[in-house]
């Protein structure tokens, strides 16, 4: 539009100029005063309506569903497997002036939680702070897995876990730094007023698995996380057509116990991701420990999708995922991701027996839809007819789950 005007306004001035004699410096000096003060006015600053920021709100959701055909179940089996509702989902984003907020709530068949909820604000372009229910910077981010069923860690509550508390985020090109205060989890913690612990979306400890107890039997000595503090810090490196993320995470915080006992936990990490061209590499070393004071204690009560399972009170896990991205033009289908995912958990306490998960899959992008299709070969695995506290067979599961997201 600048352009136009300039263009016009040299045009009319020059045909004026020649009406009335003009020599050729006073067209010139004339042309250079009225671009100037055009240029003047494109830089000059913005009105009082125009420094404020836009407010702004975001819908959006996603209807998922799911096919199962399992070799641990033997009516799944029989039936030819089965087709569930997953879930229904509503995201809602945006900003009032410069305060940002983002929230997410799901309806399953069974249980409506909470997924996320905060408001944050940026102070500069590197730096954000947030206050609410947030994803806890651990490992890697956002997700240490590729495949719908996540890695062995999102059953220990250190893979995607949402906590309620404080996040700080220093971000530049080859630096990130998080820090974090989680004050209980997004529950409210052991004096959480809620009707069912194990109503949630990620993993947190609910309890300490007392001698005589079945693995998934509901907690007769409640616990909860408190005052749990978070740091990770993560490099990048570029070396060509090579990216390199290397970072390290620590989170340590204490035990509420109902019987007023005090307690602690403690997790570390160390993980790199490599990315070349179409292809990415995630590697992850994790180990964690839970205490009470007074107590030898072997397993811990968790909950999530509405049942309670066991763990170790402490262990080490490994992560190896590979994938390979596609982009491909069959029918509205627009890229395929491939992918392996290896999850091992071992050196568990009260001599468990390891846990391992493999899954082979394919995510298929399609518009608005987007499909997982894993096969699972897994071990004392979660979701796998398996528990980390088990000692069962290797069980195998085909999985196609895909969802329209809006």
């Amino acid at each position: 539009m600048i352009r136009k005007t300039l263009l016009a306004s040299c045009i009319a001035m020059m045909l004026n100029a020649s009406a009335n004699g003009a020599t050729v410096d006073e067209e010139i000096a004339a042309l250079k005063a009225r671009i100037d003060q055009l240029e003047s006015e494109k830089v000059s600053p913005k009105s009082e309506v125009e420094e404020t920021k836009d407010n702004s709100i975001k819908f959006g959701g996603a209807a998922r569903f799911q096919y199962t055909y399992t070799d641990y179940d033997e009516k799944n089996e029989d039936r030819g497997g089965d087709l569930d509702f997953d879930l229904f989902r509503i995201d809602v984003d945006g900003n009032v002036g410069d305060v940002l907020f983002s929230a997410q709530y799901r309806w399953f068949q069974y249980m409506n939680v909470i997924h996320h909820a905060w408001v944050g604000y940026d102070f500069d372009e590197n730096q954000q702070g947030k206050i609410g229910v947030t994803q806890v910077p651990f490992g890697i981010l956002t997700y240490a897995s590729n495949s719908y069923f996540f890695s062995s860690n999102f059953y220990l509550g250190l893979e995607d876990d949402y906590d309620l508390g404080l996040n700080y985020t220093y971000k530049s090109d080859a630096n990130r730094l998080d820090l974090a205060f989680y004050k209980n989890d997004e529950l409210g913690g052991l004096d959480g007023y809620v009707s069912d612990r194990s109503d949630r979306y990620a993993y947190d400890v609910v309890g300490v698995r007392l001698d005589g107890e079945g693995i998934y039997d509901v907690p007769t000595l409640e616990a909860g996380e408190t005052n749990t503090f978070n740091a990770r810090y993560v490099h990048n490196f570029m070396f060509d057509d090579v990216s390199l993320e290397l970072g390290m995470s620590a989170q340590a915080g204490q035990l509420e116990i109902a019987s007023d006992q005090d307690g602690d936990h403690f997790s570390g990490a160390v993980h790199g991701v490599v990315n070349y061209d179409r292809w990415n590499l995630k590697l992850q070393y994790t180990g964690y420990e839970y205490d009470v004071d007074g107590m030898d204690v072997e397993q811990m009560v968790v909950g999530a999708y509405g049942f309670y399972d066991s763990i170790p009170a402490e262990a080490s896990s490994y992560i190896a995922n590979i994938a390979y991205s596609l982009p491909v033009k069959i029918g509205p289908i627009s890229n395929l991701t491939f992918y392996n995912d290896y999850s091992l958990v071992t050196d568990k306490s009260a001599d468990l027996e390891d846990t391992f998960m493999n899954v082979t899959g394919v995510a298929i992008t399609a518009g608005g839809l987007y499909t997982y299709v894993d096969f699972v070969v897994a071990e004392n695995q979660p979701f796998i007819g398996g528990s980390m506290a088990g000692d069962g067979e290797v069980n195998k599961r085909v999985n196609i789950n895909f969802g329209y997201y809006f």
